[in-house]
């Protein structure tokens, strides 16, 4: 178990220091995530509207 712990301090100690030699490496990961959130917050969104789409739906009496 050590050894995992030690090898996976030394990748992440390894890859700080590739993004302090280069601060814009990680604009593209940041843009990602943001992008990622967006279509989460869109789809939740037009699933919230399809809900009440369907319960107004259902609710007519013909």
């Amino acid at each position: 178990m050590h050894l995992y712990l030690v090898a996976l301090w030394t990748t992440v100690k390894a890859r700080w220091e590739l993004l302090r030699r280069e601060p814009e490496a990680g604009y593209s990961t940041e843009t990602v995530l943001v992008t990622a959130l967006l279509v989460v917050a869109a789809l939740a969104i037009i699933a919230i509207i399809i809900a009440k789409v369907t319960a107004k739906a259902n609710g007519i009496n013909l």
